[in-house]
């Protein structure tokens, strides 16, 4: 009987693999997330009404001085908005709300490793991320005539960078918040830079040069131009590859922030 045990054992242990323990806990988060009504109209209507109410303004523009259309300049900021909101925002009031619960403190004394656990939960609000993008750009071409994607590998490179800079961001952003009910005021300042200075609300092409120089060095820059430039093929050879390099920058500077001042502890 004991051998039987302890084969059973060596059986289970064997089986529990990281896929399995990200997809549990990834279960587990979405669980939590439905209940959550506010974290699930942030992350699933707000980026569907944002990019209508730019709309206005967006006609306001000159697009096509800079080559540039109304779809696809909507189609670049319905992703962004998406990658904020659905991701960014969302993560925030997640990553602290689960460590004032002590969460991911009981996580932590179990077998899941410390990327493992902020994996599991970001997954479930990156997997909405993604797929609320893939929708918004299916609809921009079919209801405003963004058109086909000139270089769909830019716009794929530019989607996963930003969904995992989001996340970053996010984890980066709860270091610094106290309760999740103030998780609101402190994203306040990565969402209003994102917006305005990364291309989503207004197109770098329409800044002034020194401005728009500045701008494409923030965060999630990068990732709104090679989505952008990606889909309007507008996006000459080195200007992507100087995008990549500042995404995998930002991605690596992300990853080692993380690991340095992520808390696990509840703020007091």
């Amino acid at each position: 009987m004991s051998a039987t045990t302890s084969t059973t054992a060596a059986t289970r242990a064997a089986t529990t693999t990281p896929v399995r323990r990200l997809r549990a806990l990834g279960r587990a988060e979405l669980a939590l997330l439905g209940r959550n009504r506010s974290a699930v109209v942030t992350a699933l209507l707000v980026p569907l009404a944002l990019p209508f109410s730019v709309r206005p303004a967006v006609d306001q523009m000159d697009l096509k001085g800079e080559g540039l259309s109304v779809g696809a300049v909507m189609l670049t900021a319905a992703i962004g908005f998406s990658l904020l909101f659905a991701v960014y925002s969302s993560l925030v009031s997640a990553f602290v709300s689960r460590r004032e619960e002590l969460v991911l403190k009981r996580l932590r004394t179990g077998e899941l490793g410390d990327s493992e656990i902020l994996a599991g939960t970001a997954l479930p609000a990156v997997c909405v991320g993604f797929a609320q993008s893939v929708l918004l750009a299916v609809a921009c071409v079919l209801l405003l005539d963004a058109g086909a994607p000139a270089m769909p590998q830019l716009v794929v490179l530019g989607l996963l960078f930003g969904l995992f800079l989001a996340a970053a961001l996010a984890a980066l952003t709860a270091t610094i918040t106290r309760t999740a009910e103030s998780a609101q005021v402190t994203a306040l300042p990565v969402l209003f830079a994102s917006m305005l200075g990364s291309g989503i609300i207004i197109p770098l092409q329409l800044l002034p040069d020194r401005i728009a120089d500045i701008c494409q060095f923030l965060p999630l820059s990068p990732a709104i131009r090679l989505i952008s430039g990606g889909w309007n093929g507008d996006l000459s050879g080195y200007d992507a590859l100087g995008a990549v390099l500042t995404a995998l920058a930002w991605t690596v500077l992300a990853v080692f922030a993380v690991r340095r001042w992520f808390r696990w502890e509840p703020r007091r």
